[in-house]
């Protein structure tokens, strides 16, 4: 009998959990504190933040340290090919750029009769 295999559109990489980046930062013994000292920080809250908020910098620095590419921890942040998604007002901005270039201005009202 043939095994079901699960449909590959259907699956959808999800972020690392902050409690299991911590702990991949443990085996490789480094905490928050002592990641911030390496690079020079104040404190580890830095990278605190990036556990649950987009901060680049900080993503870069702790895939460096645990020896892979940031989408690994964090596939929904980026594309693919290992370029970052842009967020926020950029994508938003980016996302009406592109409408007004493939000539949907948005402008026009499709609920008008003629």
């Amino acid at each position: 009998m043939k095994e079901k295999k699960p449909k590959k559109a259907g699956l959808v990489a999800q972020d690392w959990h902050p409690a299991d980046i911590v702990a991949a930062l443990h085996k490789a013994g480094y905490t928050l504190e002592k990641l911030g000292e390496k690079y020079n920080l104040k404190s580890g809250q830095t990278f605190s933040k990036a556990m649950r908020y987009s901060f680049p910098s900080a993503e870069q620095r702790i895939a460096e340290v645990l020896g892979i590419h940031p989408k690994t921890i964090w596939p929904s942040r980026y594309n693919l090919d290992g370029s970052r998604k842009l967020q926020g007002f950029r994508a938003i901005e980016s996302t009406r750029r592109s409408r007004r270039v493939n000539g949907n201005s948005g402008a026009e009202n499709h609920h008008e009769a003629a």
